[in-house]
């Protein structure tokens, strides 16, 4: 007779775990495509919980060893860049192909490398030497050269804000020809050369921007300064060092647009721009100059234009001053709900599993040093993530976890970044993913949902009570449950329960294989949201797909 424990039947197999992730417990390998995939989703480089930057840097590199299809490569450079919004991931990848496949890279080039700032960390991964080149070969070199001289005048511009390396290095090793005399000019004005060597231009052939900009610096009185850079379109940071003090910055707060005010609240603050001028000084508040700012960030019609998620707005929260006026702080608040009527309703009510575990405590973009690292955490994303769903899909429940689940209260009055930051504030100890499973077998049994939605950085190794985290048959916990979820949701008419697990952290493991019900997506980006409302519509794409389908 054969051993009834190896040989059981098919209908009670469960898939078993084959790794064990950074914590120790039992987790399904992912294929290289999605590993890499997830990883360019979300990496950064930075030293997350589990894994320091080298070892992502690692695991990305023996990934692509794995991946034979340049063009995937290619793809998945533009979707990162595109639609997770990424800078160090695209820009790494764009020079693996500039190893592997030249045609691809100049094809994508100038979609990954679509500012300044990418292009620099292009040219920075370059002379690192980590991808196999330690200076630009003659196919990059003319990717770069096409890309400076095409570019717009307030392009380039943007581009000359940072160091190390600076536009000026990059100019200097990519030694583009100028295209005409205000090329001409501008690379010489930008590399700081002699006027006399820009020949046969001249100081009059710069552009008017770049002119104006001359002017700015060289104003002697904040009077004229504010004068020119009322009709000054540049980027605020090129006005800022030479900025002659409050009134200045008044007509620079002017000149940034919504994102760009948002992200400078401190910086405003630092330099008087909410306060009057008074007799001794700049003291009193400038009520006029607030409205303008909260009226900016709040105004409904761009916010609708630009298909802002809550993420954005939360960041500037959490990172404004306790001095910003409190009627920015509440044109913020104002802002995430709005931004709110952009997060696509579900098909149904979900069950959110919120992992509030320890390792979650992790800054989201990783630890990178003082004056690098965001203050934004993983539970913080998590937690917004899981009241945006929320909001819109008011008859979802959501579970905080880590090893055991919290019991959480639903205020409707609460702004949804106040209920972020409270869902937040759960747990603190190890990872048990299998909780929100479990509560939604028993707690939940009597409700029909359209499926579960995981938010965490899967590393689970506890189940139960348990180390370690297995569940039946060798299998994860999380797969365990979810079989059973499925029964009982088939049994109240649900025909197609889904699973997403949405992976905050790239390590390259999930609690839960790929297949047809169930979801492994990497990333916080606004991308997020569509993604899983496309998943529960029934729609059988996967993560991969959605990076094939990307048009070179």
């Amino acid at each position: 007779m054969a051993n009834k424990s190896l040989f059981q039947s098919i209908t009670s197999v469960l898939p078993r775990a084959t790794v064990v992730n950074e914590a120790g417990g039992p987790a399904y390998r992912m294929s290289a495509k999605h590993a890499l995939a997830q990883m360019a989703a979300t990496g950064t480089f930075g030293n997350v919980y589990y894994a320091s930057a080298q070892n992502q840097l690692d695991a990305m590199r023996k990934l692509i060893d794995e991946i034979d299809d340049n063009e995937f490569l290619a793809k998945l450079a533009v979707y990162s860049r595109e639609r997770a919004y990424m800078k160090d991931m695209p820009a790494a990848l764009l020079v693996v192909l500039s190893t592997r496949d030249t045609k691809l890279m100049h094809q994508v080039f100038d979609r990954v490398a679509d500012n300044g700032r990418v292009l620099r960390t292009v040219f920075q991964m370059t002379r690192s030497g980590q991808f196999g080149r330690k200076g630009l070969s003659s196919s990059l070199q003319r990717a770069f050269q096409r890309w400076l001289n095409d570019a717009s005048v307030g392009k380039l511009l943007s581009a000359s804000i940072g160091n190390d390396p600076s536009l000026r290095d990059i100019l200097r090793m990519a030694r583009p020809t100028p295209k005409d005399d205000a090329r001409r000019a501008l690379f010489g004005w930008l590399t700081d050369k002699p006027v006399e060597k820009w020949a046969p231009a001249t100081a009059d052939s710069l552009p008017s921007t770049v002119q104006s900009l001359v002017a700015y610096r060289a104003a002697d009185t904040a009077e004229a300064q504010t004068l020119i850079a009322g009709d000054l379109q540049v980027r605020w940071d090129l006005l800022a060092d030479a900025a002659k003090g409050p009134l200045v910055w008044k007509a620079i707060a002017r000149q940034m647009g919504p994102q760009a005010l948002r992200m400078n609240l401190n910086t405003l603050l630092r330099h008087d721009a909410f306060k009057k001028p008074g007799i001794l000084g700049f003291a009193g508040t400038d009520n006029a100059m607030i409205d303008y700012v909260a009226g900016q960030l709040a105004d409904r019609d761009a916010i609708a234009r630009s298909r802002q998620f809550p993420y954005q707005f939360l960041a500037a929260y959490m990172n404004a001053s306790d001095e910003v006026p409190s009627k920015i702080k509440s044109a913020l608040h104002d802002a995430a709900e709005i931004a709110c009527g952009n997060v696509p309703t579900l098909p149904g009510p979900v069950i959110i599993g919120l992992d509030t575990s320890g390792s979650m405590g992790c800054p989201v973009t990783g630890n990178r040093g003082r004056g690098g690292t965001s203050k934004m955490r993983c539970v913080d994303v998590a937690a917004l993530f899981a009241a945006a769903i929320l909001r819109r899909n008011p008859d979802s429940v959501v579970i905080p976890f880590d090893t055991q689940a919290y019991k959480v209260k639903v205020d409707p009055s609460d702004t949804i970044l106040s209920l972020s930051a409270r869902l937040s504030k759960y747990g603190g100890g190890g990872t048990d993913c299998s909780l929100p499973f479990v509560e939604a077998n028993t707690r939940y049994a009597k409700q029909a949902f359209a499926g579960i939605v995981l938010v965490s950085d899967n590393e689970s190794w506890i189940t139960s009570g348990r180390r370690y985290g297995y569940g039946q048959n060798g299998s994860t916990g999380v797969m365990t449950q979810w079989e059973k979820f499925k029964k009982t949701q088939r049994g109240l008419g649900v025909v197609d329960p889904k699973l997403v697990c949405i992976d905050i952290q790239p390590y390259g493991t999930s609690q839960a294989p790929e297949r047809d019900d169930i979801l492994n997506i990497g990333g916080f980006s606004d991308a997020v949201f569509n993604v899983v409302s496309s998943f529960l519509e029934i729609d059988a794409s996967r993560f991969v797909r959605e990076v094939e389908s990307v048009e070179l």
